[in-house]
């Protein structure tokens, strides 16, 4: 579903020039709570407030009574990402080199699936994280999940 949801609300999202950090859709009863995390572009120069998530809150839940790809009741929320932000895509990454960083892995890489540690570089399609003094090569497609984490 959370594939979908992305597939379906990244284009009209971007076209109100806000970034899709992460969708999640959890499922609630005989419903459901769709999360929508925005961004906006580093050159914006300010933070997402309330009325940007209201004006994309409004446009999703016309896309989604248009194509209703959820059947059921759900509720709809929309917020910035907070500090402690979902890293996604490759230029998110970009985005917080030097920065403090949480990635699990799907399966171990070097004998382990967390690494928290300092976000070296991105290089091609991997990132470099450097944990307890040693630099660990993560390729993109291996991460389940990675967060700023903030000291």
């Amino acid at each position: 579903m959370r594939d979908a949801l992305l597939q379906l609300l990244e284009p009209p999202i971007e076209g109100l020039g806000f970034e899709v950090v992460d969708i999640e859709f959890a499922r609630q009863g005989r419903g459901g709570v769709v999360r929508i995390f925005i961004d906006l572009p580093q050159c914006a120069g300010r933070n997402v407030t309330v009325e940007d998530c209201a004006s994309v809150s409004h446009e999703v839940s016309r896309v989604l009574e248009t194509d209703d790809p959820i059947k059921g009741h759900y509720a709809l929320e929309v917020s910035s990402p907070g500090f402690d932000r979902i890293l996604r895509k490759p230029a998110h990454f970009e985005r917080f080199v030097g920065q403090r960083v949480a990635v699990e892995m799907r399966v171990p890489q070097q004998g382990r699936r967390r690494f928290v540690g300092l976000l070296k570089q991105v290089a091609g399609k991997a990132v470099e994280v450097e944990t307890d003094g040693v630099r660990f090569i993560l390729p993109l497609e291996r991460i389940s999940r990675a967060r700023l984490k903030p000291a």
